[in-house]
């Protein structure tokens, strides 16, 4: 089943040139809204916003169902409302996200959000020919399970989207949280007097890479691979004493690893470096 399904789901060649025009005019929009963007990443909440406002529509949406098989008509048609608002809510904040995803996991959200559209339009649909509340409902009720099962597919999209594909899932999650000294080496056999002011060097701690920043007189050092979506963070810029992700400009706080601003949601591992008999070390910080 679930070979078949990825089949499918890879055979629909247009959700390639759709979710690349999408993700252009998506894109100038949020570009244009600044923080606004950060605000529906969920940078603010730890925590992507579009994953806990998804389950609101469905919520409703299923007590709609129960509602219209009781033939409680007045409740049905103000939880179809508020399922309706929800979606759209939902889409709003899913749509941040969706500008900063690429390749394949790109293609599989425009599958996603392209049901959930269909899904949206049926729900309007049967809004409608509730209106004046009709003797016969049977066309609003039907059009509402369509709708519900449309949006289930959806749905399984969207979590392949997460759990196939780790969109906007922390690349940290399951990394170790350390402690221990490690012997660190800088590519081409550097030092940390040959810093250059500003400027990221990549290193290595046991099976970590790192990022290095000299600032002032003291020398930063976070994981490489960013959080949001493991771009290397070593081919990255300083900007506000921030190290700024080449791929999607997430920016991370040298001196803490601190998100500072999105796409992504998490916060950088940090780590200290010290001079050893033996040459550098590095070990991540906890706490």
């Amino acid at each position: 089943m679930v070979h078949m399904l990825n089949r499918l789901m890879d055979a629909q060649s247009w959700a390639r040139p759709l979710g690349d025009f999408n993700k252009r005019w998506l894109g100038a929009i949020y570009r244009a809204l600044g923080p606004l963007k950060d605000l529906a990443h969920g940078r603010w909440l730890g925590h992507p916003v579009h994953a806990a406002t998804t389950d609101i529509p469905i919520g409703a949406l299923t007590v709609t169902i129960v509602l219209d098989l009781a033939n409680q008509r007045s409740a049905a048609d103000i939880s179809l409302v508020i399922g309706i608002l929800a979606m759209v809510a939902s889409a709003a904040v899913g749509a941040a996200d969706y500008v900063d995803t690429d390749g394949t996991a790109l293609q599989r959200a425009t599958i996603h959000s392209t049901l959930m559209v269909v899904a949206l339009v049926i729900y309007l649909v049967s809004l409608v020919l509730r209106a004046g509340d009709p003797l016969d409902r049977t066309a609003p009720v039907v059009l509402s399970i369509t709708g519900y099962l449309v949006m289930t597919a959806g749905a399984y999209v969207g979590g392949d989207v997460v759990y196939a594909f780790g969109n906007m899932v922390s690349r940290h999650a399951f990394r170790g949280a350390g402690g221990k000294w490690l012997p660190l080496e800088l590519d081409g056999g550097l030092t940390l007097t040959d810093l250059v002011q500003d400027q990221p060097m990549r290193g290595r701690a046991g099976i970590n890479t790192l990022v290095l920043v000299r600032h002032g007189d003291t020398v930063h050092a976070l994981h490489e691979t960013c959080a949001h979506a493991g771009g290397p963070l070593a081919k990255g810029t300083v900007v506000d004493g921030c190290i700024q992700c080449p791929w999607h400009g997430s920016r991370f706080r040298l001196s803490d690893g601190a998100a500072r601003r999105g796409p992504t949601v998490y916060d950088q591992p940090r780590y200290e470096v010290r001079a050893a008999e033996t040459g550098l070390e590095a070990r991540r910080v906890t706490g």
